[in-house]
């Protein structure tokens, strides 16, 4: 029900607001993990504001007037967009550092969606996440982060006081 609230608040801000770095009320991310048992892997989307994603990836490779969606130099949006998130969102399987797929992304309304992909995941004991997105910008930062695996949804809320949740679960055949 919250996780309905607060994408229904990324939809209610105007379009024009993406991108121009306009204050909007709120500092949130949304990340979604599901296990899909017939690929055996994790399959991960992120969503965030794109005018916050560009101030985080300004911020990370000091370039105050970058422009993240049409960048110069030979770099891609694609790759300023995973190189963020492989500095400020990580996973362990089992304690395990998890190399993570970064498939792509699309531009919708005023967000970036990102889809990331960790393969061959036969089954799992925990699930740790690192997600520090956006807090060196905003103090108020709230990455929410939702599980699923072959179980009813495990939430957190991660902030810049607590950038690591770990999900545990208890799988009995």
């Amino acid at each position: 029900m919250i996780y309905s609230f607060l994408l229904s608040l990324l939809s209610c801000l105007p379009a024009e607001t993406a991108m121009k770095h306009e204050v909007h009320p709120i500092h949130i991310s949304v990340s979604e993990i599901t296990y899909n048992e017939k690929s055996k892997s994790l399959q991960i989307t992120t969503r965030i504001f794109a005018d916050e994603l560009e101030l985080g990836v300004r911020a990370q490779r000091k370039e105050p007037e970058l422009d993240m969606l049409e960048p110069k130099n030979g770099v891609t949006t694609k790759q300023l967009i995973q190189s963020y998130l492989d500095a400020h969102f990580k996973i362990k399987i089992d304690g395990k550092p998890a190399k993570m797929n970064f498939l792509g992304f699309e531009k919708e309304d005023i967000s970036i969606v990102s889809y990331i992909e960790i393969e061959n995941v036969k089954k799992l004991k925990t699930i740790e996440v690192f997600n520090d997105i956006i807090t060196e910008i905003h103090d108020d930062q709230s990455n929410l982060v939702h599980v699923t695996y072959k179980s009813p949804v495990k939430s957190a809320r991660l902030t810049r006081e607590n950038t690591v949740e770990v999900f545990t679960f208890n799988i009995k055949k």
